[in-house]
């Protein structure tokens, strides 16, 4: 086990001891080779003022670790400081010290620290005099000699005392120099916004996510999500055909209006949750929610039964009563189907949007609702496309009927989506319930007839509440939760791993080039992206460049792809990345993959 490669690999799961080269079961890394403390230009902070403390890394001989950025042609891993502070205290990075060329395995030269470095931060206190607190740090490096590498992770912690006056360290002048306390209180270097999302996206202007954001509102019309919603309300525009054209106007706004006020409620919970784009379709409940009511109203649809003159709408009964405020409710709908179909042009909106200002972020959410009203919208404010549409007969039926096809396919999709976050039993129940609620809309279409004796239709009723309440009981989604799967799998002619930061980052100190797909099944369009993958010409090219692929299922809740969504500007799937060996900062890949933008993307690998 002395191949560089072989010892490195062995070392990162912690199975080796680098000294020895015995094995070590405890799997603990090896810090010895890097030792970290913290050394503070004050013995006594101020609350309010600024002081500077310095992580101190001490390598032994021949080791090295890396910056905090790597230059375009080193290979290794950036170092990082994961600071754990009082409340209320901040930190804010400062610039670290040049690195040097250090020798590197196989024979080459790199670029690291080595011996002793000070890495540097400004901390921020508060609380009161007289306070005792403590500061902690953990260090995230790769350390190399000529022979191997190693992941180190040393931590540290460092007492002090809040008070009236500020106390220096005189022992740390030679660290810090002899700047007093006073020019430390003022900014010492300018330091990038916190949203670092917000600095990738700068180079787009608020304007053209605007305009993204009206096209993927557009777009998710025709996603079967949403279609069905839609389809639904061409049967009430069709059927206001010859109406008054003032009618079909305030229908039009309704729709509208039932579409904004979902999307501002939606867009404020999703600011003040810190959610992101979808996060209602990670909950097994509320999808399963969606199935049963697509299962009744495509029933309903069918002709299994009627619950009123009109099936258009939230509550037909409503509908039949107050058109507009059906018209309102089938904005709703279309608002609370959609969200799991992120269409192209909107995940960078998305992403864009969760960094802004909470009236910017708003804003955006308008133009996705304007977007996705706009087609009904246009159609209610051009008349002569209504009366342009057939008059009413008995040719609607069979429309209808049809229709109800649309409805029962997203009962499909969404049943699929299911089968991503329960399985086993819960799942076999899950699918009985759906024969036991359709069961009872039966019963209800069969005696639950104006011409049948009340006593038949109170039983019908009762009967079909039992089989709605008893079927969503009996088969209420139960997530069992068991052994992650980290194994590999084939989809699409390719094998995937399953993705985990740790094995990003594992794969990615070794050089290797990585593409990652955020993906869920509830994704429409991350479904569409898979075609491209059953490539062959494509697959020859990720075996030819030794792309790893790693496959991020966020079907459901996980805050890891949460922060690595955010880490890359996005708040929706799909996002589709490709690290090169070379480079720090990933490809981002379009939202919608194409064989040619995928084989762009893997072709900047070089071996």
């Amino acid at each position: 086990m002395n191949h560089p490669i072989i010892r490195f690999l062995a070392l990162s799961l912690g199975l080796l001891s680098s000294a020895s080269g015995q094995f070590d079961l405890t799997g603990a890394a090896d810090t010895a080779k890097v030792k970290a403390s913290i050394v503070s230009e004050v013995k006594a902070a101020v609350p309010g003022q600024s002081f500077r403390v310095a992580v101190k890394l001490v390598h032994e001989e021949h080791w090295h670790t890396y910056g905090k950025e790597l230059p375009p042609e080193v290979i290794g891993k950036p170092t990082k400081l994961k600071w754990t502070l009082p409340e209320g205290w901040t930190v804010e990075e400062l610039p670290w010290p040049a690195t040097k060329e250090v020798d590197s395995t196989d024979g080459k030269k790199s670029q690291g620290y080595e011996g002793t470095v000070y890495l540097p931060v400004k901390i921020t206190a508060t609380g009161k005099a007289g306070d005792a607190s403590q500061i902690s740090v953990k260090v995230d490096a790769l350390a190399c000699n000529p022979q191997n590498c190693m992941p180190v992770k040393p931590e540290a912690t460092l007492s002090l005392m809040l008070a009236d006056k500020v106390e220096i360290d005189p022992s740390s002048a030679a660290v810090f120099g002899t700047a007093t306390v006073a020019a430390v209180a003022a900014p010492i270097v300018a330091v990038a916004p916190p949203a670092a999302a917000a600095a990738k996206t700068a180079e787009r202007s608020f304007f053209g996510y605007l305009i993204f954001a009206f096209l993927g509102g557009l777009i998710l019309n025709i996603m079967p999500c949403v279609f069905p919603v839609l389809g639904i309300k061409i049967m009430s525009v069709v059927q206001q055909a010859g109406e008054d054209k003032k009618q079909v106007l305030l229908h039009g706004l309704a729709y509208t209006l039932g579409i904004l006020l979902c999307f501002w409620a939606l867009g404020g919970l999703v600011i003040a949750l810190g959610k992101t784009w979808g996060f209602q379709l990670q909950s097994p409940g509320f999808v399963y929610g969606l199935c049963v009511f697509f299962l009744i109203f495509g029933l309903n649809m069918a002709g299994l039964f009627e619950i009123g003159a009109s099936a258009v709408g939230v509550g037909a009964e409503l509908q039949a009563k107050h058109g507009l405020s059906g018209s309102f409710f089938s904005g709703l709908l279309a608002t609370v189907v959609a969200t799991p179909c992120s269409a192209p042009f909107l995940g960078s909106a998305l992403g864009y949007t969760v960094t802004l200002p909470a009236p910017q972020a708003m804003l955006m959410f308008t133009m996705i609702g304007v977007g996705l009203a706009s087609p009904f919208l246009v159609l209610s404010l051009l008349p002569n496309l209504v009366s342009a549409l057939p008059r009413p007969g008995a040719w609607m039926e069979s429309f209808k009927q049809a229709m109800s096809f649309l409805l029962f396919g997203t009962v499909a999709f969404l049943a699929w989506v299911l089968t991503g976050m329960i399985e086993g039993q819960p799942l076999l129940f899950l699918l009985f319930s759906l024969v036991i609620i359709a069961l009872g809309c039966w019963i209800y279409g069969r005696w639950s007839l104006p011409h049948k004796p009340s006593r038949t239709r109170l039983m019908a009723v009762l009967l079909t509440l039992g089989c709605l309440v008893g079927g969503m009981t009996f088969g209420w989604p139960k997530v069992e939760k068991g052994e992650v799967n980290e194994g590999s799998h084939i989809e699409g002619g390719l094998t995937w791993e399953a993705w985990s930061p740790e094995k990003a980052e594992q794969l990615r100190a070794e050089g290797k080039a990585v593409y990652i797909d955020y993906t869920a099944k509830w994704c429409f369009t991350c479904q569409v992206n898979k075609r491209v993958y059953k490539d062959l010409a494509l697959q020859k090219l990720i075996a030819d460049k030794k792309v790893v692929l790693l496959k991020a299922d966020w079907t459901n809740e996980d805050s890891r792809i949460t922060k690595a969504l955010s880490d890359l500007g996005k708040a929706a799937v799909p996002v589709n990345v490709l690290y090169l060996p070379s480079k720090p900062e990933p490809i981002v890949l379009p939202e919608l993959l194409s064989v040619d933008n995928v084989s762009e993307a893997i072709n900047q690998v070089n071996l």
